[in-house]
C-alpha cells in the first residue's frame, strides 16, 4: 500500500466523523460562507513574472517536521508582507500535522489567495474549505475518478471556489477536462518513491491547452529549478518545504521572488 492508499482511507474516516458534526447547511451559517472568495487565475494568468504560491506546512510523511519554530499566523504576515500571490496552508493533522483552524484564522488576517492543501475526497470538505475562508481547494487526480473531479470541481466554482487540480504523471490527464478545470498542477515528486523530477512540469505542459495556468509544484529551491520551469512553460509555482526549512523566511522568499522576476529592473525592488 502506497503513501496516498493510507492517507485516503484515513481521510475517508475523517470525513464520516465530520459529518456526524456538521451538516452542509451548518457551514452554511458561517462567518465566511458568504464572504466573496479572492481570485487567483485571473491575477495571475498574463503576468510576465512566474508568480508564487507560498506554503505553510509543519510537516510531511516523508520528511517528518520540517519546522520546528512553527507559528501559521507569523509565516503568512511574512508572506503577506513581500507579498505574494496565494498562500498554500496544509489542513490535514495525521500527516501533515496541519488544521483547518490554520486556514480559518489566516482568512481573518488575509491579504491574497488562499488554497485550502488537504485531499478532498467529499463534498462536505468544499463546504468545510468556503466556509473557513479558503479562495481555492486543491483536488488531486490520483485520488479521484473523473467523475469526482467533475462533480468537486462543479461544486466549488458553485460555492465561488477556484480549484487547483494536481497531477503527478501524464496518465492522468485523461481525467482532466480543460473547458472546467483551468489551473492545473504538475507535482514533481513521485508519489510512491518521493523522488523529484522536475521534467514532470515540462512533459505535462506539452498537453496542456494555452488558455491553462501551470503550477508546478515541489522541489524547487535553486534559481536553475526557476529557469527550467519557466522555459518548461510554467506560470505559477508552489513551494513549502524550502521556505520553511529557512531561519529567515522573508529573506528566502525575496530571493525567491527576484528569481521569479522576468524583467531585471525588478530585482532592485527585493532586499536579500
Amino acid at each position: 500500500m502506497n503513501c496516498l492508499t493510507e492517507i485516503l482511507n484515513t481521510k475517508r474516516d475523517e470525513v464520516a466523523k465530520l459529518k456526524n458534526r456538521f451538516s452542509i447547511n451548518s457551514f452554511k451559517d458561517m462567518e465566511f460562507f458568504h464572504t466573496q472568495s479572492l481570485n487567483f487565475y485571473d491575477k495571475v494568468k498574463n503576468s510576465k513574472d512566474i508568480s508564487i504560491i507560498a506554503e505553510i506546512k509543519k510537516a510531511s510523511p516523508s520528511k517528518g517536521i520540517i519546522r520546528k519554530n512553527f507559528n501559521h499566523i507569523d509565516i503568512a504576515n511574512s508572506y503577506f508582507a513581500l507579498p505574494v500571490n496565494g498562500i498554500s496552508i496544509l489542513t490535514d493533522k495525521n500527516y501533515f500535522q496541519g488544521d483547518i483552524n490554520y486556514l480559518n484564522e489566516i482568512a481573518r488576517i488575509k491579504q491574497t489567495a488562499l488554497l485550502r492543501k488537504d485531499f478532498i475526497i467529499d463534498s462536505i470538505q468544499v463546504y468545510e474549505s468556503k466556509a473557513n475562508g479558503a479562495d481555492l481547494i486543491l483536488l488531486i487526480c490520483e485520488a479521484l475518478s473523473k467523475e469526482e473531479i467533475k462533480d468537486l470541481t462543479g461544486i466549488a466554482i458553485g460555492l465561488g471556489l477556484e480549484v487547483l487540480l494536481e497531477l503527478h504523471s501524464l496518465n492522468q490527464l485523461e481525467k482532466i477536462d480543460f473547458e472546467l478545470n483551468k489551473i492545473i498542477g504538475a507535482n514533481n515528486r513521485n508519489l510512491e518513491s518521493f523522488k523529484v523530477d522536475l521534467s514532470v512540469t515540462q512533459n505535462i505542459s506539452s498537453y496542456l491547452p494555452e488558455n491553462i495556468l501551470l503550477v508546478s509544484e515541489s522541489g524547487l529551491s535553486r534559481k536553475e529549478d526557476i529557469d527550467y520551469i519557466r522555459n518548461a512553460g510554467a506560470d505559477t509555482i508552489l513551494v513549502g518545504e524550502h521556505l520553511m526549512r529557512s531561519d529567515n523566511i522573508e529573506n528566502k522568499l525575496a530571493e525567491l521572488k527576484s528569481w521569479c522576476t522576468e524583467k531585471p529592473g525588478h530585482l532592485n525592488d527585493f532586499k536579500l
